[in-house]
């Protein structure tokens, strides 16, 4: 029985002593192995063996987060041995921070980082949680104390590439890369709230008051346009017909010329049978005519006979001419 108990006790000694040397390290996780205290290996996923009591895994603090019972949320720190490679977002609590025009605001960051070399997570700082949480917090001090509050409330992007660059530039020695930073939330005071309220409010009634006052002017502007534009319209139309009544009236004239002109011919002919010059005898009618006109008025008692004496006789020349073709 004793020899019995004695295999038995060594055989679980075995089996405990090959248990504890077998690590299996799931994906996307790491185990840092020191063999009597010195670094040896970084165990990559899968299958690993070890030496037990010689070789030990080097634990490694880390951050946890979770929500009690009430809703609020509560961080977690505890040493762990297996290290995880994926990426890692860290919620820091709101902070109040100065901008450069000495307003305090209040400012939530959240930190997306990964561990992309195990060793220096390790061995180069102490408490990395901790490590980057103050990186976080001082650089974003540093980072809005730069910075006007009008500044910091319209550059987000600006901030999140300055920290990101800074933090991963700080980090880069703890074996971290710093993916993105973003801020959630950012707060000014009360007071400073309800002064941009109404600054905001007085910009939107004077764009309001200006697009209306653009609009009243691209309305009357419109309007004289039309009446110019009817105004030249019309212009051009009263031009247009002004011309083609000048353009009919002068044709008319022309047409009543030639006609008279044709009746006089005709008249000519009837009475002296021969085409004279009507000329002579369109004058003579025309004098005869203003001479009737000189004597019809009762209060007419002197006539005038025209001074111009060649034209008398050019005129009486011409009744002869008529007279003595007639007779003929």
């Amino acid at each position: 029985m004793g020899t019995i108990v004695i295999f038995a006790l060594i055989a679980l000694f075995v089996i405990i002593f090959v248990s504890s040397g077998i690590k299996i390290v799931r994906q996307s996780e790491t185990m840092v192995v020191e063999r009597l205290g010195k670094y040896n290996r970084t165990l990559t996923s899968g299958v690993n063996i070890i030496w037990p009591i010689v070789d030990k895994p080097r634990p490694i603090m880390w951050r946890y987060t979770r929500e009690d019972y009430e809703g609020r949320t509560v961080v977690i720190k505890r040493m762990v041995g297996r290290i995880d490679l994926r990426e890692s977002v860290y919620d820091f609590p709101k902070q109040n921070v100065i901008t450069r025009d000495n307003v305090v605001t209040e400012i939530n960051a959240i930190l997306y980082f990964q561990i992309v070399e195990p060793m220096k997570a390790v061995y180069e700082i102490s408490n990395l949680p901790d490590a980057i949480e103050k990186l976080t917090q001082t650089t974003l001090r540093n980072v809005i104390g730069e910075m006007d509050l009008d500044e910091t409330l319209t550059s987000r992007d600006t901030i999140n590439s300055k920290l990101r660059a800074v933090l991963d530039e700080a980090s880069n020695k703890w074996g971290v890369k710093v993916n993105r930073v973003e801020l959630q939330d950012i707060n000014p005071p009360r007071d400073i709230r309800d002064a941009m309220e109404k600054q905001m409010r007085a910009e939107r009634d004077k764009r309001a008051t200006i697009l209306e006052a653009e609009g009243n002017k691209a309305s009357q502007v419109l309007e004289s346009e039309g009446r110019k534009m009817a105004e030249i319209n019309h212009a051009d139309g009263e031009k247009q017909a002004r011309i083609l009544r000048a353009e009919g009236e002068a044709k008319a004239q022309i047409v009543k010329a030639d006609a008279e002109a044709k009746a006089i011919r005709q008249v000519m002919e009837a009475v002296t049978g021969t085409g004279s010059n009507p000329a002579n005898y369109l004058l003579a009618v025309k004098y005869i005519e203003t001479l009737k006109e000189m004597v019809s008025g009762k209060d007419n008692k002197t006539v005038y006979m025209p001074f111009e004496a060649t034209g008398i006789l050019g005129s009486i020349g011409g009744i002869k001419d008529l007279f003595n073709v007639g007779s003929k």
